[in-house]
């Protein structure tokens, strides 16, 4: 996927590669933050200068042609250099750290990691304007594509770029234990082994389907060898902590997950295989991780990652 940069870069490259991430104009035109006829002229007016057709229906969807994905594989190179050039020139001007550097995080991955980030950045490198949006993994990566945020700090699911996506440089950061989460009274409190598996036939609190929490559960379950009831919907950790403590059922939390202490709940660790883990990542626009602030946060991110190391041992 091609990533916007500046205004160096063709901003209906832009348009361009939101389409081909995402199948249809409209959706392409809200990432964008432009009306759906507006992206659909740049596209023509993009075709008709270039001489190329760029899109071909697609159902309800359009198809980007051959002409398309060469230009995106040409323009995924241009940005990654413009990205590359900037710090270079950084490093001609003698700069440190400084300016604006937003993260994007997503739950226990923002919560547990980038604020302890931030505060030290601040006392190493006061001259940076910090801040911190939370979102979910997908649409991360798409203000990573827009610009509009620069570093990305995620969980790992099938809905963002995969790995080898020439437009984004990614790293992992830690892979962090899942706990079974139970009531007070729940059977398997005071046994000193668990496996997922002993939960099958438990009614279970997810969030809604869609998100990446609900996927990452479907998915330890399944790799358990079982799919199971969803008895409730909780997309906050208050609400589904609640419903476990009054024995409506059983739910997996993040190792770095910090639950209200008022629910009375007990957090059991896995201790036989599988141990079902979710992996967070770094993300940033390719080239980009060379510039100072970036580079700085990157550097923060795997220092603060490494302090961690001793609550996600697994068992």
């Amino acid at each position: 996927m091609i990533v916007y940069c500046d205004r160096m870069i063709d901003r209906r490259l832009r348009v361009l590669a939101a389409i081909a991430r995402h199948g249809t104009v409209t959706a392409a035109a809200e990432i964008c933050r432009m009306t759906t006829s507006s992206a659909s002229h740049q596209m023509q007016a993009l075709s008709r200068e270039l001489g190329v057709t760029l899109l071909e229906p697609d159902g309800r969807r359009v198809r980007l042609t051959a002409a398309a994905r060469t230009l995106l594989v040409h323009g995924e190179t241009l940005t990654a250099q413009w990205e590359r050039a900037q710090a270079e020139l950084a490093a001609h001007r003698g700069e440190d750290a400084v300016g604006a550097l937003r993260f994007c995080g997503f739950s226990t991955a923002a919560a547990a990691v980038v604020p302890e980030v931030m505060g030290r950045l601040r006392d190493t490198h006061p001259a940076l304007r910090l801040s911190l949006r939370e979102c979910e993994p997908s649409r991360a990566f798409d203000l990573l594509a827009a610009g509009e945020t620069d570093i990305v700090v995620v969980v790992a699911t099938s809905s963002i770029p995969p790995v080898s996506d020439p437009a984004f440089d990614q790293r992992t950061l830690f892979d962090e234990p899942l706990d079974l989460l139970v009531g007070p009274e729940h059977p398997l409190v005071d046994r000193p082994d668990v496996a997922l598996r002993d939960l099958a036939a438990d009614p279970w609190i997810c969030s809604s389907p869609g998100r990446a929490y609900h996927q990452l559960v479907m998915t330890a379950c399944a790799g358990a060898g079982f799919a199971p009831e969803i008895a409730h919907h909780a997309d906050e950790w208050d609400t589904g902590a609640a419903l476990v403590s009054r024995g409506f059922g059983v739910s997996l939390v993040p190792r770095l997950a910090d639950l209200p202490t008022r629910h009375d709940t007990r957090r059991l660790r896995i201790g036989t295989p599988p141990v079902p883990i979710r992996r967070a990542i770094a993300g940033v626009r390719a080239g980009a991780q060379y510039q100072p602030a970036v580079a700085a946060g990157l550097d923060m991110l795997r220092e603060v990652c490494r302090s961690l190391e001793g609550r996600l041992a697994p068992g």
